[in-house]
């Protein structure tokens, strides 16, 4: 059974895609480039991935972006963190969600949930992947997040697109996805990767606003 709360959720969205055609511009919001996301978080130390081509970009649309490893000096895998962050989804150029992406490199989802991340005062709902690829598994925690909220659903996602594009003019927002190796149990990984986003959201509101 579908939430009620998405029913109305939709139903204000259909409201608001109506009201957003009289009003077509873009406002813009102060942020910092993610090139500025800090390189030491909490005992992690970041190192920048191989840049995205130039198909890729043109093919995921994204303004700014942040691809890293993180590392930590006790030997734990390195987290895989993506952050990519959107000025407008005005003309097409939307977030593509990671399950879009994965299963075109080989990965498949072998489990889904949710959880709750809880960094001091902020509790913020993610969802929970774990992928595999032959022998290989990996976990993967990902949300959308910009104009003042962390969502997980995808169609929550779009449904505030279209009421946020009515209410505030603005469409601009952001994917965060995190990876991490599973190299003894899924609940390990779990643990490292959890406590790495709990360290990474209070840093990425003035990058994601």
């Amino acid at each position: 059974m579908i939430p009620r709360a998405l029913i109305v959720l939709v139903l204000l969205a259909s409201t608001a895609l109506a009201a957003s055609r009289t009003r077509s511009a873009e406002v813009a919001v102060a942020r910092e480039d993610l090139a500025q996301l800090p390189y030491a978080i909490d005992g992690w130390r970041g190192v920048d991935m191989e840049p995205l081509s130039d198909d890729i970009l043109a093919q995921v649309g994204v303004d700014d972006y942040a691809s890293r490893q993180y590392l930590r000096a006790d030997g734990a895998a390195a987290v895989n963190v993506y952050v990519g962050y959107y000025a407008s989804q005005r003309q097409g150029d939307t977030i593509h969600s990671p399950l879009n992406c994965l299963p075109g490199a080989g990965w498949q989802p072998i489990e889904t949930s949710r959880q709750t991340i809880t960094a001091g005062d902020t509790r913020v709902d993610v969802n929970r992947y774990v992928i595999s690829r032959g022998i290989s598994r990996q976990v993967v925690l990902y949300w959308y997040q910009g104009r003042g909220r962390v969502v997980a659903s995808e169609y929550a996602h779009k449904a505030w697109l279209m009421v946020d594009a009515a209410r505030l003019g603005r469409t601009n927002g952001g994917l965060v996805r995190l990876i991490v190796p599973v190299t003894t149990t899924v609940d390990a990984a779990t643990e490292q990767v959890t406590t790495f986003a709990t360290a990474l959201v209070p840093h990425l509101r003035k990058y994601l606003p």
